[in-house]
């Protein structure tokens, strides 16, 4: 069994660097470099910080790992883990079924909360859990810190390597939603959206159907009408206003693709407020058909994604891994469908 020695000498620092470390003892300044060689090397070399844990998992190796029944959840952001009208059907899904199947959740972090590796290693080794269910995008470190706790480890809407993912085919739903707009005769097509894996608009999938749907139409790509919120509901309002109390020469779009219903609303809100007709003059589609866009005025067209499915096919899949029935880590795509609404029927000529 590794102890503080082995991994003081794996590094090359001092045995008291390596327990204020793991201890996440903040009396003595160490820098973040030697930090994460520390940690790097707990994970090498398998050191579990204390007397006790160590007695588990020796316990653990020579009798068996004894389940829990526990699942944790590490969510990408905190509004992920308040009442959201997209995860939270999810996370229901998701959790009806191990209820079902007699597991609870333990614990609901943000990846924030996790950035300190002293904080991500005490929490998995406290809670004990069977199992750890990722929502949204969150640091790789975390998912292989996960790993190598050799629990079953789920994602949603995760980009995270090595791991089981449950999603839908977010380029393909964009461009199905965008050539809904081009059948109906637009050529003047803007977007909203947000950053993607990378932080960056470019990383994001929806934003690739949408240019891949425009490409192969044959339309060139206008900046101007490409609005980046970063993910603030707020700014959709505040940029699609702008845009629209531009000089009148100026070119605008006649239809809009949202990457989300949360952000189609706010714009649709602005556009009417700068005197546009819904859909005569802009027409809106938008991802992700939460329950709000059936009653916007006019109601707002959107992709529906099998939230509910979703969280049940993870739940699924979590039980596959615990019973040892995934040798692999599949990546499995659920179908999504287009909902026309009044939004979006106007047919330009």
């Amino acid at each position: 069994m590794p102890t503080l020695k082995d991994v003081a000498q794996h590094v090359g620092v001092s045995v008291s660097t390596v327990s204020r470390v793991v201890n996440n003892d903040t009396s003595r300044q160490i820098n973040a470099e030697t930090k994460s060689k520390v940690w790097q090397a707990v994970r090498e070399l398998g050191y579990t910080p204390n007397e006790s844990a160590r007695r588990l998992v020796r316990n653990e190796k020579e009798q068996g790992r004894k389940a829990t029944k526990q699942i944790g959840c590490v969510v990408a952001a905190e509004h992920l883990r308040q009442e959201h009208p997209y995860f939270s059907p999810i996370l229901n899904g998701f959790n009806k079924k191990m209820i079902e199947a007699g597991y609870s959740i333990a614990f609901i972090h943000t990846a924030d909360e996790l950035a300190d590796e002293a904080a991500l290693h005490r929490i998995a080794q406290d809670a004990r859990v069977d199992g750890v269910m990722i929502i949204g995008w969150i640091q790789q470190t975390i998912i292989d810190y996960l790993k190598t706790l050799q629990i079953a480890v789920v994602g949603i809407s995760t980009t995270g390597d090595g791991i089981a993912v449950i999603d839908y085919d977010r380029i393909s739903a964009a461009k199905s939603a965008v050539e809904h707009l081009l059948e109906q005769g637009h050529r003047q097509i803007g977007f909203i959206g947000g950053f993607g894996h990378n932080g960056k608009l470019d990383s994001e999938e929806r934003y690739q159907g949408y240019k891949f749907a425009l490409y192969e139409a044959g339309i060139s790509l206008n900046k101007q009408w490409i609005i980046d919120t970063r993910w603030i509901v707020d700014q959709s309002y505040e940029q699609m206003k702008a845009m629209l109390q531009q000089d009148h020469t100026e070119e605008m779009p006649t239809a809009i693709f949202s990457a989300s219903d949360l952000l189609a609303i706010p714009a649709m809100r602005a556009a009417i407020e700068q005197g546009k007709r819904i859909p005569e003059d802009i027409a809106f589609i938008a991802m992700d058909n939460i329950e709000l866009a059936q009653y916007t005025t006019p109601p707002l067209s959107s992709v529906h994604v099998p939230k509910q499915e979703i969280g049940a096919v993870a739940a699924k899949t979590m039980f596959d891994q615990l019973q040892g029935n995934y040798p692999l880590t599949p990546k499995v795509l659920l179908p999504y469908e287009l909902m026309i609404r009044q939004s979006s029927t106007y047919r330009r000529t």
